[in-house]
């Protein structure tokens, strides 16, 4: 069960398809595998890049049902919806199949504190006692929630057991909540951060706890947590630059699901790298753009001795 220590690299899962957009279950016992061996302590399913929104109920718990039974780690399953009648169902069901936990993302309806507030009281109300993690990207949601917003939900929800940062710039807002917990007296829950590992590094010395994130070659958050967890800051800045304008490039808004896809079936981690309409596809000049930054990566990566993925 997933509970406030929850800390590594919970990888953030892709869902695959097949050319002709049905779901590619071979696939997914692949990515798993891929995933796992790269480094992930966590998966996380149906969140905003594993376009859980493109797929129907039952597909949803098909995807939660092959992940459970393949992975060796825990399973985080995204059920944010409009109404608490699907996000129960979609919560106890995977609950069922032997997830650790969910994930919650407020609607784009919330504007203020009070609204923010009800509506994770709401949620908690609605989970039980099942564990959740409160989703903050006000950059997809347009939801603000300030770090006492946070602190007011970990205060009354004592089923909210991790934090999902993915404000930008939100740098401040973690050491906000970690001085809280360190000497104000407030729950510590665990603190698991997103954009695409941009800001990973800088993170975890803030007091993050890892990563909850994807990006085309997952291994990168593993091995950035590992030398920073063993004081080798600059080994850590070495490994992150090497893969930083990969980062930079799968960041751009809008293409960024697509090129992961695209990087990951490369490294045959996935056989397709289908986007279910609507979703669009890459050209030939970003394909090649991908490729080449690829290419320099490895170079960089068989400098500082580490394995050199192929793409």
């Amino acid at each position: 069960m997933l509970n406030e220590t929850a800390n590594g690299v919970y990888t953030i899962a892709v869902t695959p398809f097949l050319p002709d957009g049905a779901l590619d279950f071979d696939s997914i016992d692949t990515m798993v595998d891929a995933y796992i061996e790269r480094g992930a302590t966590g998966l996380t399913v149906l969140g905003m890049m594993g376009e859980a929104g493109k797929l129907s109920a039952e597909e949803s718990l098909a995807v939660v049902r092959r992940v459970v039974a393949r992975a060796s780690v825990p399973v985080v399953v995204g059920v944010s919806a409009p109404g608490f009648a699907a996000m129960s169902a979609l919560s106890e069901a995977s609950m069922d199949a032997g997830a650790a936990g969910v994930m919650v993302a407020p609607p784009s309806s919330l504007r203020t504190d009070a609204q923010i507030l009800a509506y994770y009281h709401n949620t908690a109300q609605t989970l039980g006692k099942i564990p959740f993690v409160l989703q903050d990207f006000p950059l997809a949601t347009g939801v603000q929630i300030s770090s006492s917003v946070i602190l007011q939900i970990v205060h009354d929800c004592p089923s909210c057991v991790m934090l999902k940062h993915e404000d930008w710039p939100g740098l401040e807002k973690i050491s906000t909540l970690r001085e809280a917990s360190e000497t104000g007296g407030a729950r510590r829950i665990s603190i698991l951060c997103g954009n695409g590992g941009l800001y990973l590094l800088e993170e975890m010395m803030r007091g993050a706890d890892g990563a909850m994130t994807g990006f085309g070659y997952p291994e990168m958050m593993a091995q950035v947590i590992a030398a920073f967890r063993g004081y080798e800051i600059d080994r850590a800045r070495d490994i992150f630059d090497a893969y930083m304008p990969m980062v930079r490039y799968e960041a751009q808004p809008g293409m960024g699901l697509a090129i992961r896809k695209h990087t990951l079936a490369q490294q045959g981690m996935i056989a397709h790298p289908t986007l279910r309409k609507p979703g669009g596809s890459l050209t030939k000049a970003s394909i090649a753009e991908v490729d080449a930054l690829a290419a320099r990566q490895r170079q960089k990566l068989a400098a500082l001795g580490l394995e050199a993925r192929s793409a």
